[in-house]
């Protein structure tokens, strides 16, 4: 099951469009037919989901949860968890890389999805940063 939850009101923001995408996206990374949700959040709440869970000061773009899920949860189906996009830091990384906001959406996606998958660019000697480029092709963004 894909869900795409909006959780600010700054920028408007097509579910459906997002859904979409996230469904080509499980389509080419190891996500073993597992679902997901994807949260569109302001930068005040990601400040303070990256202090909770990240015990870091300040905002960031994007953060993965992965699913602990139980035998229950599990029955309802297989999800690999949340990612969580500040929708503020989207646009401002947008126009400081010269895309469209759905493209940095996009590429946030995918590397959220991709540490969801298990992926760590901090200690996997550039592995995720080189799928994350090959699947950029694939899905076109």
């Amino acid at each position: 099951m894909i869900e795409v939850v909006n959780r600010q009101r700054k920028v408007a923001i097509d579910s459906e469009r997002w859904r979409e995408f996230v469904g080509r996206a499980l389509r080419v990374v190891p996500a073993g037919g597992a679902g997901v949700t994807v949260a569109f959040v302001s930068d005040r709440c990601m400040r303070e989901l990256n202090r909770m869970w990240r015990h870091k000061v300040g905002t960031t773009d994007v953060l993965s949860f992965p699913a602990g899920q139980d035998e229950f949860e599990m029955a309802e189906g297989l999800s690999l968890g949340d990612v969580v996009i500040s929708v503020e830091q989207a646009e401002k990384q947008a126009r400081e890389h010269g895309l469209e906001f759905e493209e940095e959406v996009s590429q946030l996606i995918l590397h959220g999805l991709l540490h969801l998958c298990g992926y760590d660019h901090e200690t996997d000697n550039g592995e995720m940063n080189r799928l994350e480029l090959r699947l950029r092709r694939r899905l076109e963004i």
